[in-house]
């Protein structure tokens, strides 16, 4: 589905990207694990176009993938940020209706309003207040829903578990595998090695801008020198 080849990212002198290579099949989750400064939202950030290659190609579906972030999502490839990145001036409905600007369709809108409702049922209730007034794990449960407005095919979350309490990281990653099962895809980007590992399909470990290990997410778990390097454990 997406295919990510010996793509460099540079910032300035700083190369954040050496050449890495990533691969998405249709209907799996793929992760991606690694310390801070790993290259990990660099990466999720090149598939979106928000930050300009020096090097490599990214293609999805066969096609070379336009730079131009709105180009991006109206191929299907949608990023829900690090940060949430809500509106917290609107209400959480006006923001989910921001969500669905490349869908001119408004029965396509409304079902796909409704669906995100029931996924998450706090939303429904909180609709009418301003997106600022939700809690840390609704501001994310907000920010996931939008990016589910524009019917995704490929979903890309960057750190969607950070800063919220152990009870909301669990939620998240069950929201993560229902999303799975109803056949989405999905790039995981986490600095929680262990839950990642646990649900993905295939995932990748990064390492100050290079792929230092690949395989099924189980296998990379019980990997002694992953579980040395960045599970911490030795067991």
């Amino acid at each position: 589905m997406l295919e990510v080849r010996d793509l460099v990212v540079r910032y300035g002198e700083i190369t954040a990207l050496h050449g890495i290579n990533v691969s998405i099949a249709e209907g799996q989750i793929v992760a991606m694990v690694g310390a801070n400064g790993a290259g990990k939202s660099t990466t999720i950030n090149a598939i979106s176009g928000m930050v300009k290659r020096a090097a490599g190609e990214i293609t999805f579906r066969g096609e070379p993938l336009a730079l131009q972030p709105q180009q991006v999502v109206r191929k299907g490839i949608v990023q829900v940020p690090e940060g949430r990145r809500i509106f917290p001036s609107i209400s959480v409905r006006e923001n989910l209706i921001l969500g669905a600007y490349t869908i001119r369709d408004r029965g396509l809108q409304e079902r796909n309003m409704q669906r995100v409702y029931d996924l998450f049922p706090v939303i429904r209730e909180r609709s009418n207040q301003a997106g600022g007034t939700l809690s840390g794990g609704e501001q994310q449960m907000l920010a996931i829903a939008r990016a589910l407005m524009s019917s995704p095919k490929l979903l890309l979350l960057d750190e969607p578990s950070l800063g919220l309490a152990p009870k909301l990281t669990l939620e998240i990653f069950r929201l993560v595998q229902d999303l799975h099962q109803e056949g989405l895809t999905i790039l995981l980007v986490e600095q929680n090695a262990v839950k990642s590992l646990a649900i993905a399909d295939y995932a990748y470990v990064l390492e100050t801008g290079r792929v230092v290990s690949e395989g099924h997410g189980k296998d990379l778990l019980d990997d002694p020198v992953v579980k040395r390097a960045y599970l911490g454990s030795v067991n």
